[in-house]
């Protein structure tokens, strides 16, 4: 098969996108046209990438091609490869269905919102995504890079005269900018050695580096990306940004914007630099570490549903960075087998996080949708009205915790593999690490099942807890599909793990010259191991046939039970208790108490009491109660910083003294000096 048919479906996809965004604007003053341009448009784009990337894999080699700028250094290089495949592959998928989500979420915005500046921003946000995954250039991925932000800030801001949306719009593209200054240096590191800046040139000039200077390369892109992908300390913009964006927005920041940094971690530390130091691996393993167990800490202190998801993101981002750290290390020691298993590990978490998020954020669309309100306290009951977005968001909810049988389980389960494996094979302290590593992991997975069980329970069950949920009402038809479709992929890539696991092979042989999916399917293929011989089987097939087998019995039961008895009404269960009502029952704030008490050093919690009395103080009449926790990196970290940076620049300002003479002297003496430094050299 030619390269024609994969960049024909990239190109014409491409063209979609932009035909597309420039068609919204045209549109902005018909806002139902408008609604269906952005929707249509988007679907279809996404089609034909994702056919691209079927395209390719059936070529079964790269894909470059390339179109001249007329400016030395710089081309429209693009290569459809293995990894930049899986990256738009994912993108497809999430587009696809956030598209068909759409279609009944924009129906809200019609007459409130202009729905064509906002096709506009959305699909530039796709083409610059799709452009990041395929650039085969460091100009073309700035390029798509900055775009990106620029267009996610315009949807992060969306609700602009909302105070919070400006805020966490300014917040997300001072941090945008930071990164992409920290890609700059990097990639000049990079051009400076090659003399070229496509990414095909960094491989083998990275070599000729001196130490010092692929150190401060890797640093510097370690940064860059880290930023992007939201790991902690750089987080704060993630649940500042993902809550007051439009939901369908959020869910694509959440599912695929913040897995760019993810995919240049890949990309540069694996394949561009050619082999990285020696300590980048445990530097990566141990920042994925602690992004997972803060991420999922703060999360479950978080009453805010959208809040709550962003910071479930730092920690998943965590679980793919302890992969990605344990393949570096592995690597560099020697083991290609294991460095194989662990970034198949954390790809494929990368999918998985990106299906299952995308899913509960356009849950949780849905409930604010039905209900107007981000507060879990508020919410209570909505399985009732809207069944199948519990049920929906019920699956996401436990493809995140990591319960077998679905997907979350399977890339968690080959990270935790992974991590044992590595005490076996490595020395000194990083011998430590790996089992320590196993042990937080495993202390992630408990805590995101606790903060699981508390949205769900608190969100959908017991009675509802004001107008806004007794009032609530089942998402759109359209809304449903969307979330349907990433619900079925959690189940097959779960169940059919087996399956699918043979698409990596392309990009572990691409990026560590190693394929290892052989050594991972046993039992027919329906077994799934961890490739090496002392190492654990499992197999979610078999796990899913043995759950629908216990099904049955009791869906039996329950059916002679209904046709012989009839089915019969009563209040909810209070423990044997009469009298339950939306005062008494059980809050989120209740739900986290006991782990916020235990966690009380990290958290710093503060509450304030305040008793209203009428007649006699031994007979209150109202009571108001207050608890929060205390921003610890906004306080400790960045307020100091943004403190520093006031002062400085207020300092700085007397330097624009408004004296033309003192500017003459500023050239003056800059001149001197770059002559002098002129002459030396």
């Amino acid at each position: 098969m030619s390269m024609f048919p994969v960049r024909a479906a990239f190109e014409l996809g491409i063209a979609v996108y932009l035909t597309g965004a420039c068609a919204s604007i045209a549109s902005w003053q018909k806002p139902a046209l408008a609604r269906y341009i952005c929707c249509g448009t988007a679907l279809t784009g996404a089609s034909l990438e994702a056919l691209a990337v079927v395209f390719g894999i059936l070529q079964g080699s790269p894909v470059h091609w390339s179109v001249s700028s007329g400016v030395p250094l710089f081309a429209y290089s693009f290569s459809c490869d293995a990894l930049g495949g899986f990256f738009n592959l994912t993108l497809a998928i999430l587009v696809i269905a956030v598209a068909i989500y759409s279609f009944g979420y924009l129906k809200e915005f019609e007459g409130k919102r202009n729905i064509g500046v906002f096709g506009f921003l959305f699909h530039l946000l796709l083409v610059s995504l799709t452009i990041t995954f395929t650039a085969a250039n460091a100009f073309l991925f700035l390029i798509g890079w900055e775009v990106m932000a620029l267009a996610a800030y315009g949807l992060v801001a969306f609700y602009h005269e909302q105070r919070e949306s400006r805020q966490a719009g300014l917040l997300y593209i001072i941090m945008a900018h930071a990164d992409v200054g920290c890609l700059l240096l990097g990639f000049a590191v990079l051009i400076q050695g090659s003399g070229s800046a496509e990414f095909a040139s960094f491989h083998a000039a990275a070599a000729h580096l001196s130490s010092g200077r692929q150190s401060a390369a890797f640093v510097l892109f370690f940064l860059g990306f880290g930023i992007k992908a939201g790991v902690i300390p750089f987080h704060i913009w993630l649940p500042a940004a993902h809550p007051v964006a439009p939901s369908n927005i959020s869910a694509l920041l959440s599912g695929i914007v913040i897995k760019t940094g993810i995919y240049g971690m890949a990309r540069i530390f694996l394949d561009s630099l050619g082999g990285v130091p020696s300590w980048a691996g445990l530097l990566v393993l141990i920042v994925g570490l602690i992004s997972a167990v803060l991420g999922v800490l703060y999360a479950l202190m978080e009453h805010d549903l959208k809040r709550l998801l962003a910071y479930h993101s730092i920690e998943n981002v965590g679980i793919i960075l302890m992969g990605l750290g344990a393949a570096l290390i592995f690597r560099v020691a020697g083991h290609p087998l294991l460095a194989g298993v662990a970034l198949i590990a954390a790809m494929f978490h990368t999918l998985n996080h990106a299906i299952f998020k995308c899913l509960l954020f356009l849950g949780a669309g849905s409930v604010l949708h039905s209900t107007g309100t981000r507060n879990m306290e508020e919410m209570g009951g909505l399985i009732r009205p809207m069944p199948v977005t519990a049920f929906c968001f019920l699956i996401g909810a436990i493809a995140i915790s990591g319960l077998p049988p679905l997907n979350g389980f399977v890339s968690e389960w080959l990270t935790y593999q992974s991590l044992l494996a590595g005490f076996g094979v490595t020395g000194s302290l990083t011998r430590i690490l790996f089992p320590l590593a196993g042990a937080m992991l495993a202390l992630t997975g408990a805590l995101a099942a606790a903060c699981f069980v508390k949205a769900f329970a608190i969100t959908f069950l017991a009675l509802p807890r004001g107008t806004k949920a007794s009032h609530a009402h089942e998402a759109p038809r359209s809304m449903l599909v969307g979330m349907g479709i990433l619900t079925g992929a959690c189940v097959t890539l779960g169940l059919g793990v087996t399956w699918f696991l043979p698409v990596f092979n392309a990009m572990t042989d691409q990026l560590l010259g190693q394929r290892v999916v052989a050594n991972l399917i046993t039992g027919s293929g329906l077994v799934l191991s961890a490739g090496t011989p002392r190492s654990g089987t499992v197999s979610t097939a078999i796990i899913g046939a043995g759950l629908l087998i216990l099904l049955l019995p009791a869906t039996l039961l329950v059916s002679i039970g209904v046709r012989r008895f009839g089915r019969k009404s009563g209040p909810v269960w209070d423990c044997g208790l009469p009298g339950l009502s939306e005062e008494n029952e059980y809050t989120a704030t209740a739900f986290s108490k006991a782990l916020r008490m235990i966690f009380s050093v990290l958290y710093k919690p503060r509450r304030e009491i305040q008793t209203v009395f009428d007649v006699s103080p031994y007979f209150p009449k109202e009571i108001h109660f207050e608890s929060e926790i205390e921003p610890t990196f906004e306080k400790r970290l960045y307020a100091p910083l943004q403190e520093f940076i006031f002062r400085f620049s207020t300092r700085m300002r007397t330097i624009q003294a408004g004296s033309i003479h003192a500017y003459l002297a500023y050239i003056f003496v800059t001149l001197v000096l770059l002559l002098w430094f002129g002459v030396r050299k």
